[in-house]
């Protein structure tokens, strides 16, 4: 009904640009002009009657002027003629008429008048959205096929392969990009990630390797590190993939977007957070049927047991340092500047314990 009610509206202003200057009166240029004449020959005859010019001057001067007011006069009664009231009346029944007329019969053989009406959710509800991706892809590949050292091309096609699922395929377009389009710490712990994906999530050593090189290209790249702790617990070693993920956890912003799982993978493995105990082996096998919220509540309940401690007893440096060491793993720097305060409120007395204290939070990144 939209689109009707918009051809109406562009129909009605197409008819008012034809009617608008059928309606309007018609300008009396031919009288004006016959009426210049008339006052030429009245000043030829003043003119003549004063003596400024001779009798045949004035004659000859009075024809002239008289066949051309002829000529207006007759141009004049033509034109009236010409546009007279039936005329445009006619003109006015042909754009009434005949321009909703024209148009409909230019929009029949090429619109779709009969089409229903395709609403918001259908629209939704694509044949296959893959299907137009996938298409993409193939043209990419192409291109490559053709330009074989495009390493840009490969860098944007290789994670596309991945989340395709096209393992195996993204596994080569990683090796390509690092070949032609140079080799970084991302692209290689992006490769091991593909090697890991194509091996069904397990870290082979082929996998392994490129993580490993991405750490050595880059000590603080996540996903390397990540997966080598993965490859650690997979190994059986799970103090070592617990070490690797918890001294991720000490450096990693309040606000790092991968914390949730690397908490949950620490969790998993049995290790604590910087500065809190190991669990026990009942406690562990508690852990494992936990899911992520009641894992956080457990640990958080360690952490303020700790404080609760504190409070009572605030000569324990150490503990003070697990406290608030505790806190930037967990992500709340708030409450670490309040444990920071507490401690040395509490040690401020004993000159020792204050500067070993001091020396403790240097690499925290808290204001005094």
């Amino acid at each position: 009904m939209t689109l009707w009610f918009v051809f109406a509206l562009m129909t009605a202003a197409a008819i008012f640009a034809v009617l608008w200057p059928l309606g309007r009166p018609r300008s009396s240029g031919g009288g004006t002009e016959a009426a210049v004449y008339k006052d030429q020959l009245a000043e030829i005859g003043r003119d003549a009657a004063a003596g400024l010019i001779g009798p045949p001057e004035a004659e000859a001067a009075r024809v002239e002027i008289s066949r051309r007011l002829l000529a207006a006069v007759d141009a004049e009664s033509g034109i009236t003629a010409r546009v007279s009231p039936r005329v445009r009346r006619a003109v006015a029944v042909l754009a009434l008429v005949g321009l909703p007329a024209i148009a409909i019969l230019i929009y029949l053989p090429l619109g779709s008048p009969r089409m229903a009406d395709f609403p918001l959710a259908r629209r939704n509800l694509t044949p296959s959205a893959a299907q137009p991706f996938d298409n993409l892809v193939a043209q990419v590949q192409a291109h490559l096929e053709k330009n074989p050292t495009d390493g840009r091309g490969w860098s944007v096609l290789a994670p596309v392969l991945g989340r395709l699922g096209r393992y195996d395929e993204a596994v080569t377009a990683f090796r390509n990009a690092i070949i032609y389009n140079g080799d970084n710490a991302a692209r290689r712990a992006d490769l091991g990630e593909a090697l890991a994906a194509a091996a069904n999530g397990v870290v082979t050593a082929d996998a392994k390797t490129e993580f490993e090189r991405a750490v050595a290209l880059d000590v603080d790249e996540v996903k390397a590190r990540y997966f080598l702790g993965l490859a650690a617990e997979q190994d059986g070693r799970g103090p070592d993939a617990g070490a690797i993920w918890r001294a991720m956890l000490a450096k990693a912003p309040a606000d790092a977007p991968w914390r949730p799982t690397v908490q949950a993978a620490l969790a998993r493995v049995g290790g604590a957070l910087p500065g809190l105990p190991a669990l026990s082996d009942d406690t562990l096998a508690s852990v494992q049927g936990m899911n992520a919220e009641d894992r956080s509540a457990m640990v958080r309940g360690m952490v303020d047991r700790l404080a609760t401690r504190l409070k009572q007893d605030g000569h324990d440096v150490e503990g003070w340092l697990r406290l608030v060491r505790a806190y930037m793993v967990l992500g709340d720097r708030d409450s670490a500047k309040s444990a920071l305060i507490e401690a040395r409120q509490a040690v401020g007395g004993e000159a020792g314990k204050l500067e070993q204290l001091n020396d403790g939070l240097k690499n925290f990144g808290l204001d005094g």
